[in-house]
């Protein structure tokens, strides 16, 4: 994992892990000296700016580790240096984040069926699933490993989302209510763009027309093409929504239980059984052969 030396100072570095930051800024309002600074968060997600997220004044800085013991992901930390036969070996200190260190891992357990949707819709790239292969018992289930790097994870919780086993447990490191100060807000879209859920976006609006400057919500609508639809049925067994309402169904029995609760082939195409139900995680897209479902904006009115 590459690692940046932000300041060097008698026995003791300061790193930080670009690829575990996640641009929240907690560090920078918990340092007391303001030494750290946050740039654009925004630009740096979208890969418009190649650049890290954080960078050190290294001006007044104490090293008191304020900033590594705020940070809910692990990205900083105080490491001691000390000399062993001319070479430099760290350990870390108590510097290392209290928030990272007590958040629980993100675990999978034996309900996995090894389908990959959780390795797709990972954001940081942590999981891959390997030695894939139908099991020899008959029973037509896929053997195989999920294994997730702890180092990467940011607990951004959409594994667990898409997880059609229900399989995936995350502890997120944040919990709260979404608040914006409409007066404050330039409409900047770097919440936008660092979401890691997508919960946020910017609404369309007409000449004249005063709407808001960010919206929030979670909600999206169902798209299908009947037409390009393949009836498979793949996006009805791996909804999450389908597959919480009967395992048998998640486990591929798509014709021989008469009622789903999203989704739903009828006369050969999909349909939509029940919009509100939807999470919007875009699983039934991820999976699908014929990009015959997707997603689109729900407009809040």
């Amino acid at each position: 994992m590459r690692e940046v030396l932000l300041e060097l100072r008698e026995d003791k570095s300061h790193l930080y892990f670009p690829d575990k930051c996640i641009g929240c800024a907690t560090c920078v309002a918990a340092c007391p000296k303001g030494e750290l600074v946050i740039g654009s968060v925004g630009a740096v997600a979208r890969g418009l700016i190649d650049k890290d997220f954080i960078e050190k004044r290294c001006q007044a800085c104490v090293f008191c580790g304020m900033c590594a013991k705020a940070c809910p992901t692990g990205a900083l930390a105080i490491r001691k240096v000390e000399e062993k036969e001319g070479a430099k070996e760290g350990s870390e200190e108590d510097g290392e984040s209290y928030l990272h260190r007590a958040i629980s891992p993100t675990v999978v357990d034996d309900k996995c069926v090894h389908c990959g949707l959780c390795a797709d819709v990972c954001p940081q790239g942590c999981i891959t699933v390997t030695d894939r292969e139908l099991a020899q018992d008959g029973s037509l289930r896929v053997e195989g490993k999920t294994v997730i790097d702890q180092e990467l994870c940011v607990h951004c919780g959409w594994c667990e989302a898409v997880c059609p086993a229900n399989a995936i447990t995350v502890s997120k490191p944040f919990s709260g209510t979404f608040f914006r100060d409409e007066n404050v807000c330039q409409a900047c879209r770097t919440c936008v763009d660092t979401c890691p859920c997508n919960a946020l976006f910017n609404r369309d609006w007409g000449p004249g027309e005063i709407v808001e400057k960010v919206t929030h919500s979670l909600t999206s609508v169902l798209k299908t093409d009947r037409k390009a639809c393949l009836g498979c049925g793949n996006c009805v067994i791996v909804c999450p929504v389908n597959a919480l309402s009967d395992p048998y169904l998640a486990a591929g029995h798509l014709n021989e239980l008469d009622n789903k609760p999203l989704l739903e082939v009828e006369n050969g195409a999909i349909v939509v059984v029940d919009q509100e139900l939807c999470g919007s995680c875009a699983t039934c897209s991820l999976i699908c052969p014929a990009e015959a479902i997707w997603l689109e904006r729900r407009e809040v009115v």
